[in-house]
């Protein structure tokens, strides 16, 4: 099966490098040419748009929002013959919009990934249209499995799930650097912090993932009466952190509806 990505910038990028583990069948185009590059480094090839339409049977729509119908316009008599299995991980845009914007119904798949999809830890909630077939989605969701986690999710879900999986890494990042910064001012080394921050964040995560425990019993376990961890719970409490993470989330989502718009 034949892959192309229309738009291979930091998400299509991402996905691509981990679709690549399971498939060298993969064209992919970019109105900079940085994804030329792309290309040599995974051993698939680089070409353009109108290539991709015609030759491709699953078609990864990588674009930004606001590029999309323009990007579709002069694609749509082709795409409309052939009917491949287009692919959205546009923020906002809905399956029907997608259809709209090619003027005909098409198989589509709508999906929100995350950056570290490109090293196989990627969260991708997914749904489809009447017109994905079993097969389609079956040997799709076999191709994509060094992606990481893909989860069939309502599409009315879609744009929560993204405020969430989708621009979580940034916030994780944030978080991570500010650990790393605390750290570094108690005279860590600045390699080191950021080392240990990594690896704890990531530790925990999984650690709340195996033992299916809630994540307010984990930090309970780590919080000694009287002890440090219980005091840097307390600062974090009353600066508001809760509040702010919930709100971060609640803010993506709200500008997501918009793009949609």
């Amino acid at each position: 099966m034949k892959y192309g990505f229309i738009g291979c910038g930091n998400m299509g990028g991402a996905v691509a490098r981990a679709l690549s583990r399971s498939s060298k069948d993969i064209l992919v185009s970019d109105r900079s040419g940085k994804a030329k590059a792309l290309a040599e480094e995974l051993g698939i090839s680089y070409g353009d748009n109108q290539t991709i339409a015609q030759s491709c049977q699953r078609i990864f729509l990588a674009v930004k929002p606001h590029m999309m119908a323009d990007m579709l316009a002069p694609l749509a008599p082709v795409l409309a013959q052939r009917k491949p299995v287009l692919i959205t991980m546009a923020a906002g845009l809905t399956m029907a919009q997608i259809q709209e914007f090619v003027g005909t119904e098409v198989p589509i798949i709508r999906i929100m990934p995350n950056t570290p999809t490109a090293v196989g830890m990627g969260v991708i909630p997914y749904c489809t249209n009447p017109l994905v077939t079993e097969v389609d989605l079956s040997d799709w969701l076999q191709d994509m499995a060094p992606c990481g986690l893909l989860d069939p999710l309502e599409e009315r879900l879609i744009d929560a799930a993204s405020a969430l999986s989708g621009s979580g890494p940034a916030y994780a990042y944030v978080l991570l650097e500010a650990l790393a910064d605390g750290a570094v001012a108690c005279g860590l080394p600045r390699a080191k912090a950021m080392a240990y921050a990594a690896k704890m964040l990531s530790g925990s995560a999984e650690m709340f993932l195996a033992s299916g425990q809630h994540p307010g019993a984990l930090k309970d376990a780590v919080c000694s009466p009287g002890g440090s961890t219980i005091e840097g719970i307390r600062i974090l409490e009353q600066r508001g952190f809760r509040g702010a993470a919930m709100d971060c989330v609640i803010a993506a989502y709200r500008k997501n509806l918009e793009l949609g718009k």
